[in-house]
């Protein structure tokens, strides 16, 4: 096998396993949105609901959520580069604007309505109801008018 293929291979290589750990970290995401019972809308209006029936669920797999990323960027960025890749890629933009402040109010105000955010949304397509389909559908529809505005 010459040098040049070998390389080739190499690259393809890393391309599938990039893709799989893409799948797995995917998976584990679910399984925890599923296991903390966060695919459950109830929990969350249950969160939200502070004059009511408050749930405190969500503030502990969120406070989870923080501290597991907390570590693992901390692990990540010691190593100095990825391991699928040459360079991490990290957001520039530093300022806050009304794009980034109305798309967070509007998928706060969606995922206020619904119980959902795109996650646990996805998540939960095994048990497809009428409300998490239309959700779905608003969400397809939320991203493709967001790129035409943009």
């Amino acid at each position: 096998m010459s040098e040049i293929s070998k390389r080739t291979h190499a690259v393809k290589n890393r391309g599938v396993v990039k893709i799989a750990a893409g799948y797995l970290a995917g998976l584990l995401f679910g399984l925890g949105l599923a296991i903390s019972g966060m695919t459950d809308p109830a929990r969350v209006i249950g969160f939200l609901d502070v004059a009511g029936a408050w749930d405190p669920t969500l503030m502990f797999v969120l406070g989870g959520a923080v501290v597991t990323a907390f570590v693992g960027y901390r692990v990540v960025f010691a190593r100095g580069e990825p391991l699928f890749s040459g360079s991490f890629q990290l957001p520039t933009k530093q300022t806050l604007d009304g794009k980034l402040l109305g798309g967070a109010a509007l998928f706060g105000i969606g995922w206020g309505l619904s119980g959902y955010c795109p996650g646990p949304a996805i998540a939960s397509v095994g048990g497809l109801s009428i409300p998490l389909l239309a959700l779905l559908i608003a969400m397809v529809a939320g991203w493709f008018i967001a790129k035409r505005i943009s």
